[in-house]
């Protein structure tokens, strides 16, 4: 019975860390007389919010299509993560 209390236990504390880093402060910004804390949480979502809107104008005004961006994003995946398999082999 202590074993499935302390489990739980464990349980509820992992979700805690999980919540509590998502919350944890990425940046201060200051301006004038006012502050205001920025989480990575809101901090990722305002990143991945500009680079959609980035994305949607360079592919509206025509600088490249969209199948282009895709092709791109697989390179770029291919180069950056790795098999661990692939890390063992230097010769790539």
């Amino acid at each position: 019975m202590n074993e499935v209390l302390n489990k739980g236990r464990e349980l509820g504390e992992e979700k805690e860390n999980r919540q509590d880093a998502s919350q944890r402060i990425a940046l201060k910004i200051v301006m004038g007389d006012k502050e205001r804390e920025v989480s990575y949480e809101e901090l990722c979502l305002s990143n991945n919010l500009a680079q959609e809107a980035l994305v949607r104008l360079l592919v509206k005004k025509k600088i490249f299509k969209s199948e282009e961006l895709l092709k791109e994003m697989e390179q770029v995946r291919k180069e950056r993560y790795r098999s661990p398999g692939d890390l063992a082999d230097t010769s790539k």
